[in-house]
């Protein structure tokens, strides 16, 4: 009988990998450097080579698919966090980490996830391109923005984040819309409706129970207000997108 081996933490191997890429002018670091700055023609020819050939990774794993969604979490993990230093919010990384994760644990070969992966790549580095060209500086509507994506699960009105920024809801709905470009409900809406269909194409709970844990005011408003949104009912839209090889790009736009 061999001997039980002790399993690699998710923090071990996080570290581990974290301090591989540290080493200075390490390729590893110029791809993150590379996402960070949301330099999408460079990311494009560095993701040329597939994930699942890519040379150097570390053993975490016997199972050579479990290896590669190890591998695969590491990676989403660190990118998340360059993008954070870049200026993305930490619950927008976060949010997509969780996303892109999940997906890889749901994967069933190798191509998947190596496909999986350069889609995790490019989705950020275009959230990070997005990022440099924004207009977005002011303190008050990024707190305003951190609080929106931490409370999606609320009802939340201008008057609250005209408090929590200390501003006055006139104000505040001006600058927000002169920032962002859209009006503060618009806003919220559509950051509703992305988590939404994240959580109808990559998980099986109830369509009720989705739009409850969203606020919205009635499961019939949720059906309407997604059916304006991209023509199809939340059923529709489950059976069009669910499943690891079904992903598209507007499940999930941020």
């Amino acid at each position: 009988m061999q001997p039980k081996r002790k399993k690699i933490s998710y923090q071990e191997f996080l570290h581990r990998e974290y301090e591989f890429f540290r080493a200075p002018l390490a390729p590893e670091m110029d791809f993150y450097e590379t996402i960070r700055t949301g330099n999408l023609r460079k990311i494009k020819t560095l993701l040329n080579e597939p994930f699942n050939a890519k040379q150097g990774l570390g053993i975490l794993s016997n199972d050579p698919l479990q290896n590669l969604k190890y591998h695969m979490t590491v990676t989403t993990a660190l990118v998340a966090r360059f993008c954070i230093s870049g200026g993305l919010s930490q619950s927008e990384a976060y949010s997509l980490s969780d996303y892109y994760i999940r997906l890889a644990d749901e994967a069933t070969t190798a191509e998947e996830i190596s496909e999986l992966h350069n889609e995790m790549c490019l989705h950020y580095t275009r959230q990070m391109s997005g990022l440099q060209r924004s207009s977005v500086t002011s303190k008050a509507v990024s707190t305003a923005i951190n609080y929106i994506y931490e409370h999606l699960h609320t009802r939340i009105t201008l008057e609250t984040l005209a408090s929590v920024t200390n501003l006055s809801a006139p104000y505040f709905s001006r600058l927000f819309k002169k920032e962002v470009g859209y009006s503060v409900s618009e806003y919220i809406m559509n950051k509703k409706l992305e988590t939404a269909k994240s959580m109808l194409a990559s998980s099986d709970y109830p369509i009720a129970e989705i739009s409850a844990s969203l606020a919205f005011p009635s499961q019939s408003y949720f059906t309407n207000v997604l059916k304006k949104d991209c023509g199809m009912t939340p059923k529709e839209y489950r059976s069009k997108y669910s499943g690891p090889l079904t992903r598209k790009k507007e499940v999930y736009q941020g």
